[in-house]
């Protein structure tokens, strides 16, 4: 008979970094590969952005699917003080005015997107890009 103690990696395992709801969410707007940018599958994401979802196809299958890239996100990412759901929000619905990067503490690069349009939409297409990895550093600070 085994004995599990609960250690700190098991603790920060089940805190989470990823919601189902959140991936919802941004599956309506999937077939721009939102929900798979949320989830950190950039690669597919921009297959999805290109392709509006595999044809709508991928976007439709991937309603069975996002629980599983929850559960996946959710080992990969590290919980923190920056939570990843409020964080993708902002950049999805608010990235051009860069008030996802003043709230994850990058003020400067915040200001330059609000004056720019989110560095002429490039900046924004990177964050989508890099967002989950940005957080995960920015979580490991504290």
């Amino acid at each position: 008979m085994a004995i599990h103690t609960c250690g700190s990696s098991d603790l920060e395992r089940q805190e989470g970094t990823h919601s189902v709801f959140m991936g919802y969410l941004l599956w309506i707007f999937g077939f721009i590969g939102a929900h798979r940018f949320y989830y950190g599958r950039q690669i597919s994401g921009v297959i999805w952005f290109f392709t509006l979802g595999l044809f709508f196809i991928g976007w439709i299958i991937d309603l069975l699917l996002i629980p599983g890239m929850s559960r996946d996100a959710d080992r990969r990412f590290v919980p923190g003080p920056k939570d990843y759901d409020l964080t993708w929000i902002l950049l999805t619905f608010l990235g051009i005015f860069g008030i996802h990067r003043m709230y994850m503490g990058k003020w400067i690069t915040g200001v330059i997107y609000l004056c720019t349009g989110g560095f002429f939409l490039l900046g924004v297409l990177w964050d989508f890009l890099t967002l989950n990895e940005q957080l995960s550093d920015a979580n490991n600070q504290y």
